[in-house]
């Protein structure tokens, strides 16, 4: 199964001023691209083309294979990066189930806030922040490079990449005001319960 680079859920200048026209158009179309490009160059002729993109994921981590982990996991921390975004979205919109859960597993939506953040702005060099549910319980937790929770045995619900493509053109090296930003204006809250429930 060739990996495909998936078009944006919205227009490239619909998530401004908090992540501009020009860093969807660096980061879709050329970063994201690069991972499809060398994924699908890794997977040819290896028995895991057949497999799902969580399964490669899995797999390529456990058998130490850094190419397909960075290249596969990027591709599939980026499916879900664009649409764990939307215009107007962010803030202490969330929907009922999810909002309990983060109430009584993480302290409230406050201290998810500042907890989420930090994960980010501590992940060092490039990587993720993630909000994931391990054990039936919601955590955060950070993530070097192409690496995500599957790979860690949970399920991820919401991820920020934190990679510097990311936010410098927008942010240049303020790190914490891109992750503040996206959690205050762009989190697509329906998106994350959406996987909340299937978890």
């Amino acid at each position: 199964m060739a990996l495909e680079l998936p078009a944006l859920p919205y227009a490239y200048d619909a998530l401004g001023p908090y992540m501009s026209k020009e860093t969807l158009e660096f980061h879709h179309d050329k970063h994201h691209q690069a991972y499809v490009t060398n994924g699908n160059n890794l997977l040819k002729d290896s028995p895991l083309a057949s497999k799902s993109i969580e399964e490669i994921c899995k797999i390529a981590y456990a058998e130490k294979n850094a190419g397909l982990v960075n290249n596969v996991g990027q591709h599939y921390n980026h499916i879900h990066f664009w649409n764990w975004m939307k215009p107007n979205g962010g803030g202490k919109k969330i929907p009922g189930k999810l909002e309990k859960a983060i109430e009584s597993d993480l302290g409230g939506y406050d201290k998810f806030r500042t907890d989420f953040v930090q994960a980010g702005v501590t992940q060092f060099g490039s990587g993720w922040a993630w909000l994931s549910v391990k054990d039936g319980k919601l955590a955060i937790s950070k993530t070097p490079n192409g690496e995500n929770p599957l790979m860690h045995g949970a399920t991820p619900i919401l991820g920020v990449d934190v990679w510097e493509h990311s936010y410098y053109i927008d942010y240049r090296n303020l790190r914490p005001k891109y992750l503040e930003a996206f959690v205050d204006n762009l989190i697509n809250w329906d998106h994350v319960a959406e996987l909340y429930a299937k978890a």
